[in-house]
This record gives structure tokens, C-alpha cells and sequence, in this order.
């Protein structure tokens, strides 16, 4: 009897850890595909991609660094990286910091404004 408790205990506790942990996964991939939009479609320049991402890590609850984000524009292609830390309680009374990192690379469509560059050509 105090075996199959025990089992039972390790297995609530396994599961409770992946439903933690998968859940802030998934919080994780909806904040990455909003970046993406923002940066592909809702943004002109490089102030108003960042205060966007900004204002969707509070919107998915992300605890986001404004120095934790970089943004690289190409033409038409723009490329963000960010990363940041969110503890996850994975057993009750153990927080794990757990890292979540992303790369985008977005294009923005034909019809959007271009960004003149930061150091024009010289002729």
C-alpha cells in the first residue's frame, strides 16, 4: 500500500511538472509568433518593433529585459533575437529558472514602407 502511494505521488508529481512546464511552452510559442507578426506586418522602425515586443512580454506576462532584445533590419528582412528567464515552479516549493531563447527573421511584405538604412551607401 505505502508503495503504490508512493508511485502515485512521483507520477502527480511528474505530471504536475509537465503541465507546468509545457504551459509556459506554450506561452513561450504564442509570444515568439506574436514578435514575429509585429516585426513582419505592425512596425515602421526599430523604436516601434521594440516597444511592441515590449508591450506583448506584458501581454503573455513575459519578464522581458529591453536590453535582452536585438533587432538587425536588411532591406526588406528584419531579424530579432531576445531571450529571457521565467521561473517555473516545477514541484511545489522549487522554482527552476528556465531560459527561453528566440530568433526570428521576418519579411515584410512588398507593400509595407521601407526603413531607409541606418548608413546609406556612399556614391
Amino acid at each position: 500500500m505505502v508503495k503504490l502511494f508512493l508511485k502515485l505521488a512521483v507520477v502527480a508529481l511528474l505530471a504536475n511538472a509537465a503541465y507546468r512546464v509545457g504551459l509556459e511552452y506554450l506561452t513561450y510559442v504564442k509570444f515568439r509568433d506574436a514578435v514575429r507578426d509585429a516585426a513582419t506586418y505592425k512596425t515602421k522602425d526599430d523604436d516601434e518593433l521594440r516597444s511592441r515586443i515590449m508591450d506583448l512580454a506584458g501581454d503573455y506576462d513575459i519578464p522581458l529585459a529591453q536590453d535582452a532584445v536585438t533587432i538587425h533590419r536588411e532591406d526588406r528582412q528584419v531579424m530579432v533575437d531576445g531571450s529571457y528567464t521565467k521561473p517555473i515552479e516545477v514541484v511545489p516549493t522549487f522554482q527552476y529558472n528556465w531560459p527561453f531563447t528566440w530568433s526570428i527573421e521576418a519579411m515584410t511584405p512588398l507593400n509595407a514602407p521601407l526603413v531607409p538604412p541606418k548608413n546609406p551607401p556612399k556614391r
